[in-house]
């Protein structure tokens, strides 16, 4: 039930973000999720695509630094506390969360939540078994 995000390490100048997504939409690429942790000089953009394997291929042959790594997507309840019932589950279960950002599909009125975990494969099972909707 993991799926696959894309970290991209791009400079934090002007027209870099908008070279980046025409590159995307040239290939047909579809964004799914889109975050950006930046500094002065950099930025970390995370990206789930509808093709990971073939935006990594596009990006590297276009200069970007790209991987892929795993993440977890949940769909929590729609109820004042469901973040707090995944984030007290992953504590107490001994699983940090690295980061975490949200998306919304658009046949979805709900966001998405995507989790960096210590252990992604046992914080999968452990969600589960609690009853929380992890995304394929």
């Amino acid at each position: 039930m993991l799926i696959k995000q894309i970290s991209i390490f791009i400079p934090n100048r002007k027209g870099t973000l908008a070279r980046l997504t025409s590159k995307l939409r040239e290939n047909g690429i579809d964004i799914r999720a889109i975050s950006v942790f930046d500094t002065t000089e950099f930025g970390i953009l995370r990206l789930v695509v509808d093709d990971a394997e073939k935006t990594l291929d596009m990006l590297k042959s276009e200069g970007f630094v790209a991987k892929v790594s795993d993440v977890i997507a949940v769909e929590p309840e729609d109820k004042p506390g469901s973040l707090d019932e995944i984030f007290h589950i992953l504590a107490d279960n001994d699983i940090n969360i690295e980061y975490i950002y949200s998306y919304v599909m658009r046949r979805h009125e709900l966001p998405y939540i995507v989790l960096k975990t210590s252990d992604m494969e046992r914080a999968v099972g452990v969600l589960k078994d609690n009853g929380i909707k992890v995304i394929e």
